[in-house]
């Protein structure tokens, strides 16, 4: 019989993290949040989130735009993952990362500049539209996405 299996763990993000992100385009423009790091850097990510434990990645995609800005989405289509491992907030992070195609049901939502979100704890923010064909102010996460997204074009 083998002996138990140990693994390294991280103190505060323990594990590999599944993530499902939504890749909502229009045009060159993508829509993102902004983030910033304890240093002030800027860097921007698609909308998602955590997959639950059971939950597919489309589902788990679909939940969290609805969760985070109250929309739905549609032809949701798988375009790749990417692995990602980094730092954050001084801990060592490791993401498995779901990247779903997807497109708004309510069409005038690409008409708008930002759009108001809430995330699960009550933190808000504003998702907006970056042109990705233009230089960005800071890097576009997770690692592999622009990559991605190229490859997607041709």
């Amino acid at each position: 019989m083998a002996g138990p299996v140990t693994t390294q763990r991280s103190p505060g993000y323990a594990g590999i993290r599944p993530v499902a992100l939504a890749v909502i385009r229009n045009g060159s423009r993508l829509l993102v949040r902004e983030y910033r790091t304890a240093k002030g850097n800027r860097f921007y990510r698609p909308l998602g989130g955590a997959i639950h434990f059971g939950e597919r990645g489309a589902d788990a995609v679909r939940r969290e735009i609805r969760e985070e800005i109250g929309e739905e989405i549609e032809n949701v289509r798988h375009m790749g993952t990417v692995e990602n491992i980094f730092e954050r907030e001084g801990q060592p992070a490791h993401w498995i990362v779901l990247l779903f195609e997807a497109e708004f049901v309510d069409r005038s939502r690409y008409d708008s500049e930002t759009i108001e979100g809430v995330e699960g704890d009550g933190e808000r923010f504003e998702a907006r539209w970056i042109d990705i064909s233009q230089p960005l102010e800071g890097p576009l996460h997770p690692d592999g996405l622009l990559d991605l997204l190229a490859e997607d074009e041709s």
